[in-house]
């Protein structure tokens, strides 16, 4: 907000005080003169429009644009509605004020009403950020005066932000000075590349900026409540903290947090993750598939996804309770056959959401419940990390934020999977891919789930119906093509015709689309511009309906996807 602080100082005869440092002369030989003020309540719409009127519903506060704070007024013109939106004020009779405001979008006047004296009002034609001022006095009975804003019959929205009258108080006060904000509370890493780390905390009430530290020493400031710190070495950690910022002063450095760039070299994901791996859910209950143990999962699949973890009362996170339906005598000989596994070169992994499960991750508290709780299953159970399978919407923003926590706990070595559904990666702006993108650094794979979706457009604009080679290769190349590298992208389809309502390809088939992605062979009528040789590989559902079908799948696909290039 940009409030002129009020100047306590005698007015002596002779002495000029400058108009434009928000300073008005008052008084005369021999008088003291009060610290003048600025009447305007809210002045930078912080508080939305309290104090406010704006006629028929035209005006609004706003987040964006915004000069100064985290408010501004927005007011559109709409019919024989010029969008009008005033303040009364109470003033001094016999005394002088200048009223200003910066103001930005659409034609925009500025004034003052019911003066006692003149009446004044000046106004810009539109633009960029503009600062309109003009003075009036008010007359020797006025107690009260009427500042607005309003724009013109037709023409565009306005935009208003840090309005001032300043002058004596006429007892109505101001609002109160700033003080100097509270400390932030630590930085979330997000997105980070070669080069460059993202950084975002939650948002300080008072504070009109905030700076960014990079190993103590100041890099950058900004309005919002995220920033990128560019031009960092390749696979170098850093410490970065966070101080808030108003016109009183700036506070305390937050708490550090290490954010480290991505190498320059190799691709990203889990390095212990076999260049092209097959993926399969193990199922954690019986619904008419084969009933397996985990020693009993196929020796094909690299990574096994245990299906489900469990949701609990506290949003974010979540448990594992082993099913008796899968025959174990015990927990213990659960954990006996995750080791066993992972002792054979597989990575065992916590699935996370399925058709009916859900976990609520839309705040900073959830995303920390779910971080401790998943680390709490690696550590109890040995498994390798986690796999995303949330079918119900997700809030990138905070999942970004659980899983950069979990991955500060388990390290490098954390395995992180996702099955979003087909509709969920058509375009980067959708919520799975932000999230993608946005944990890129420490992504393994995203499966995508090929079935039970229906037709789809593909990365040509054309549409494609499942159960194609080009189904599957025209929706992989918008993942291709939309940031991901090609060993995070692997494509997931059913095992068998019961395992899914629709989506079912013969093995053949899936061959054939990774061959026309990696070799750009066997390709139907869409085919890449050019090929993606470190493709992951394929997933499936299940091993169970694998198992039922007599391994038909991974017998076929498993070493086709071991031989990729």
């Amino acid at each position: 907000m940009d409030r002129t602080s009020p100047a306590r100082r005698l007015v002596g005869a002779g002495v000029a005080l400058a108009v434009g440092t928000g300073l008005c002369l008052l008084g005369t030989a021999g008088t003291a003169q009060a610290a003048d003020v600025n009447v305007v309540k809210n002045a930078g719409f912080e508080t939305g429009l309290s104090n406010w009127t704006c006629s028929a519903g035209s005006g609004s506060a706003v987040s964006s644009p915004v000069r100064t704070g985290a408010g501004a007024l927005k007011a559109t013109p709409a019919g024989m509605d010029n969008a009008r939106c005033t303040q009364t004020l109470t003033v001094k009779p016999n005394a002088t004020y200048t009223t200003s405001a910066w103001v930005q979008g659409g034609l925009t006047y500025l004034g003052a009403s019911g003066t006692g004296t003149t009446d004044v009002s000046t106004w810009t034609p539109g633009g960029d950020w503009t600062k309109l001022s003009t003075t009036f006095t008010t007359g020797p009975n006025t107690t009260s005066v009427t500042v607005y804003t309003h724009g013109w019959y037709g023409t565009p929205a306005y935009h208003v932000d840090d309005v001032s009258v300043f002058g004596p108080d006429g007892g109505g006060g101001t609002d109160p000075d700033p003080v100097v904000p509270a400390v932030p509370g630590a930085p979330s890493v997000g997105t980070v590349t070669t080069s460059s780390v993202a950084l975002s905390w939650s948002a300080v009430s008072g504070a009109t900026g905030y700076h960014v530290y990079r190993d103590g020493a100041k890099v950058q400031s900004v309005s919002g409540s995220s920033a990128t710190v560019t031009g960092l070495a390749a696979d170098t950690a850093y410490q970065f903290q966070v101080s808030a910022a108003n016109a009183a002063g700036e506070s305390a450095k937050s708490a550090a947090v290490t954010g480290r760039t991505s190498k320059s070299t190799g691709n990203p994901g889990n390095p212990a993750v076999p260049k092209h791996a097959l993926t399969g859910y193990w199922q954690n209950f019986n619904n008419g598939a084969t009933v397996q143990k985990l020693r009993d999962v196929q020796a094909q699949y690299d990574i096994i996804a245990v299906s489900f973890a469990d949701s609990t009362a506290t949003p974010g996170q979540i448990v594992f309770n082993l099913d008796p339906a899968v025959g174990y005598g015990s927990v213990d000989e659960f954990k006996a056959d995750v080791a066993a596994k992972k002792a054979a070169g597989k990575s065992v992994i916590i699935s996370v959401g399925g058709e009916k499960g859900n976990v609520t991750i839309n705040s900073d508290a959830s995303a920390t419940a779910f971080a401790n709780s998943a680390w709490a299953l690696m550590q109890e159970y040995g498994f390798s990390g986690v796999d995303i399978d949330l079918e119900h919407g997700i809030n990138s923003t905070y999942l970004t934020k659980a899983l950069r926590q979990l991955s500060a706990k388990a390290g490098s070595s954390m395995v992180l999977t996702m099955a979003p559904q087909t509709i969920d990666m058509q375009n980067t702006n959708t919520e799975y891919f932000k999230l993608a993108l946005a944990v890129k650094d420490i992504l393994t794979v995203v499966n995508m789930q090929y079935y039970n979706s229906g037709s789809m457009l593909g990365c040509d604009g054309k549409v494609y119906s499942q159960g194609s080679v080009d189904f599957l290769t025209a929706l992989a190349c918008i993942q291709l093509e939309g940031g991901l590298d090609a060993s995070q992208v692997g494509l997931g389809v059913p095992a068998s015709t019961r395992g899914a309502g629709s989506g079912y390809v013969d093995p053949s088939i899936v061959k054939n689309a990774l061959d026309c992605l990696t070799r750009g062979t066997g390709c139907g009528a869409f085919k890449p511009s050019k090929t993606y040789p470190s493709l992951r590989g394929a997933m499936t559902w299940s091993t169970n309906w694998d198992a039922t079908a007599g391994n038909a799948w991974s017998n076929a696909v498993g070493p086709h996807v071991h031989n990729l290039p």
